[in-house]
């Protein structure tokens, strides 16, 4: 039985990305630079666009829609207990206070003490990671 390699892989390069290399925010960067971080996490390598996006019948995501929330296209082979079948927008990171956010963003936990339904990694970023995500997330449209 073949396993679902696309979904292991992206999520076995997700998680070496985060935990090899772990970067702090220098002390004294501006908010900018803070932004600019959280952009390059949030699209280098949490590649949170390819779930968080829609995508059109080629396949292709819609830009004006970036990280506005989407159908989940990766489905399991075998049924997975709460397997998400949408993903909710991020762009502002609605629902969640700041803290909240952070919270989720380095335990991996919601602000009731959940884990995000799979597929959706249970990321372990730096605190000062988190902040740059954060960051970038909030100056995105709504």
């Amino acid at each position: 039985m073949k396993k679902p390699f696309f979904l292991t892989s992206t999520m076995a390069i997700v998680a070496f990305g985060v935990v090899a290399f772990p970067t702090a925010r220098p002390a004294g960067s501006s908010p900018a630079d803070t932004i600019e971080r959280g952009r390059y996490l949030v699209q280098q390598v949490g590649l949170c666009g390819d779930c968080h996006t829609p995508h059109n019948e080629k396949g292709d995501p819609i830009a004006d829609q970036a990280l506005q929330g989407a159908n989940v296209f990766l489905k399991p082979m075998n049924p997975v207990p709460n397997w998400a079948e949408y993903t909710p927008a991020i762009a502002g990171f609605p629902g969640f206070t700041d803290e909240q956010a952070v919270t989720f963003l380095t335990t991996g936990k919601d602000a009731g003490g959940q884990f995000a339904a799979p597929p959706m990694p249970q990321y372990r970023f730096s605190r000062e990671d988190a902040v740059a995500v954060l960051s970038y997330l909030k100056s995105l449209k709504k």
